[in-house]
């Protein structure tokens, strides 16, 4: 069985960067965005026959579908950068397309074509299952044996992710309060995340299969067209969100994360600091290998430090006034106490 490591986090914290620098080591098979691209509909309980499984990884994930046809794209769409078969305006771009293979290949939907092939006669068996063994099967075509799955905005999966891979290890990930918000306030992605919460708080649903017709005609016209398929880019890239929304977001997943980690066994987490990762390069890569299971190779090593820019450090402290950043501070200081009170990596 190879080896399994998710790395967990808010996103927007030098995780896409970790991502790249891991795809580059000959023995890592690096999932970039897995699990934002399958969600939680690919772990249904119960057994799944190779069919279902199939569609769950092909069937676009309506969250980014919905953006991708209002032309509001992330920087993590990487198959939108060299179109293949699949267009936003058609059948949708397939959800395993999108962000995931575009990292493993240059050939996106031939590989998609031969997962197709593989998976879909797979008996019945778990989702968790099923997720493993396309893991094996990818590492096998590859030629990897260390498997390190990595999403943004990650923390609400671990637990989930926790029960269905127990033997997985996990990595924490995170980057100083102040940057990490100021990046999150203007990506698009985490400004229709922060405009989604204010949905959710504003009708009281936990779920938006729970919003009624009456729940969304009581929202202003601003936020109810994000519930549709198709709605005006505008509206989130010209919404005036303040600073300190994105600080307790970042403050309420670096605790989420946190918790997380102080209830695994030791063997099973680690925690890794961006701006330590800036600082001491080869020390943290080397860690985070033997972490992992694969040999920290030198010339590896020299290339991952080749990739690592560190220009928008202190982005915050450089970019906002001084009660700008105060108040950004302040929204943060939760998540800072959770990071400064966790206990010492092994």
């Amino acid at each position: 069985m190879r080896s399994l490591t998710f790395v967990i986090g808010t996103g927007r914290s030098g995780s896409t960067a970790l991502s790249r620098i891991l795809s580059t080591h000959p023995d890592v098979l690096s999932l970039n965005e897995y699990m934002a691209s399958v969600g939680d509909a690919a772990f249904p309980e119960g057994q799944v026959s190779g069919g279902d499984f199939w569609e769950a990884l092909f069937r676009p994930t309506p969250y980014f579908a919905n953006m991708l046809r209002s032309g509001l794209l992330m920087p993590e769409f990487l198959y939108t950068r060299r179109p293949g078969r699949y267009c936003a305006q058609g059948t949708g771009i397939p959800a395993l397309s999108l962000m995931v293979l575009p990292h493993l290949t240059d050939d996106p939907d031939g590989l998609l074509d031969d997962i197709r092939a593989a998976v879909i006669d797979w008996p019945r068996r778990t989702a968790a299952e099923h997720h493993e063994a396309l893991f094996d099967w990818l590492g096998a075509r590859l030629g990897r044996t260390a498997v390190v799955e990595r999403s943004g905005y990650s923390t609400g999966w671990a637990q989930g992710l926790r029960a269905a891979f127990p033997h997985a290890k996990f990595v924490h990930l995170f980057r100083d309060g102040p940057d990490c918000a100021l990046s999150m306030s203007r990506h698009p992605g985490y400004r229709v995340i922060t405009l989604m919460r204010e949905i959710k708080e504003r009708t009281g649903v936990e779920s938006f299969g729970d919003l009624t017709d009456e729940d969304v005609r009581s929202l202003p016209p601003d936020l109810a067209p994000l519930l549709d398929e198709r709605f005006d880019p505008a509206l989130v890239q010209e919404r005036d969100l303040p600073l300190r929304r994105f600080g307790a977001l970042w403050s309420e997943l670096v605790i989420q994360g946190a918790q997380f980690l102080d209830e695994l066994p030791a063997a099973q987490r680690t925690t890794l600091s961006y701006e330590d990762l800036l600082d001491a390069p080869r020390k943290e890569l080397a860690r985070l290998a033997a972490f992992i299971g694969f040999e920290p190779a030198r010339q590896w090593l020299d290339g991952a430090c080749a990739r690592l820019d560190d220009s928008r450090r202190g982005s915050a402290g450089k970019q906002l006034t001084p009660a700008e950043l105060d108040e950004l501070r302040e929204s943060c200081a939760p998540g800072t106490r959770a990071l400064a009170d966790r206990p010492s990596r092994e």
